[in-house]
């Protein structure tokens, strides 16, 4: 163990074992999964990430080595640990440059969104020295001035190669190509049996795959234009699963980046003209519901019964507002006098 102390040391990692964990060490080969928890703090206490509390819950981390994971130092420090071991690595400068888009990715994931976003159009050494803005004021500091992290790692498991399945992130691009139909159909059996968020997780890690991939492609290419085209029906499904869950405004923008695209896709349209209604955009429904029928006559109906539901809402509304506006206007009508006696 002061061995394993020693070497880290001197690659400017210090480590504190605060709970020995128990079993012999791994040997770790490339492939071996492991997962913990993590709480990452400044030198001074300040917490930036919490494993446990990431997004308001908790979702330890999985790693699988040899995959060459952004942050290196996190690929150093758990070879060094047993199962249920906790521990704590100070890392010095050269160790933790790195972190910020680390951070930034997981705080994406833990929040639905897409590991990636912000880091599309920027190499990761070129945003460190740019003034790129990673949405979060904490990571912007911690960008411009770098120091050194401490990083209070738990060793939840440590699986051999072969003893687990796949994570998307950790296949091959054609594993992840060969994956996604099982994925949309896993999805479609979800919804199915009402399990409308669980279903949604399922397509965006679908859409999620494919965008991987197509990102490694020219935009307009016949692969890039292949890929898109596999998305598209992941991203209706994923919509139709967050109209169903009231986030009328996620719809509207991802339906609204189809159309961009795909003008005539008329469930883009239609799912679209849904949201804008939940939101009383009046206007805008009306719009995409009359195109959807002028594409689709067959469609007609179902239109028709959107629209009154969405005019039955809209008198309920001014109604409902009638209403509010006579009270607040009766009670200043008659002011109360002050008697004089």
């Amino acid at each position: 163990m002061e061995e394993v102390a020693r070497s880290l040391y001197e690659e400017g990692i210090k480590k504190k074992v605060i709970s020995p964990g128990r079993g012999e060490l791994s040997t770790f080969p490339d492939g071996t999964k492991v997962i913990f928890h993590y709480r990452t703090s400044l030198c001074d206490g300040t917490v930036l990430d919490d494993s446990r509390m990431m997004g308001g819950h908790s979702k330890p981390m999985e790693l699988i080595l040899g995959k060459k994971f952004k942050l290196a130092a996190w690929e150093r420090v758990v070879i060094t640990m047993r199962e249920g071991e906790l521990a704590e690595f100070t890392c010095t400068t050269k160790h933790t440059a790195l972190y910020p888009l680390v951070s930034q990715s997981l705080r994406n994931i833990s929040a639905g969104k897409d590991p990636l976003e912000g880091q599309r159009h920027c190499c990761g050494i070129a945003q460190i020295h740019s003034h790129h803005s990673l949405g979060h004021q904490d990571l912007d500091h911690l960008q411009a001035n770098p120091q050194p992290l401490v990083f209070s790692i738990e060793m939840l498991q440590v699986l051999p190669p072969g003893s687990f399945q796949l994570d998307v992130w950790a296949m091959s691009d054609k594993e992840k190509l060969e994956v996604v139909p099982q994925i949309h159909e896993e999805g479609n059996v979800l919804f199915k049996q009402g399990q409308i968020k669980q279903a949604a997780e399922k397509y965006y890690n679908g859409i999620a795959c494919l965008k991987n991939l197509q990102m490694k492609e020219h935009p307009g290419d016949e692969a890039w234009i292949k890929l898109d085209q596999m998305i598209t029906p992941l991203l209706l499904n994923y919509c139709q699963c967050q109209l169903l869950q009231g986030q009328y405004y996620e719809v509207i923008e991802h339906c609204s980046s189809l159309l961009y695209k795909y003008e005539d896709n008329v469930k883009a349209l239609y799912k679209r003209g849904k949201a804008h209604a939940a939101v009383w955009n009046e206007a805008e429904a009306r719009a995409d519901f009359a195109q959807v029928v002028e594409l689709d006559p067959t469609l007609g109906p179902s239109v028709a019964k959107e629209l009154r539901a969405l005019e039955e809402r809209l008198r309920s509304k001014e109604k409902e507002d009638k209403g509010r506006y006579k009270g607040l206007f009766g009670s200043n009508a008659h002011p109360a006098t002050a008697t004089t006696g």
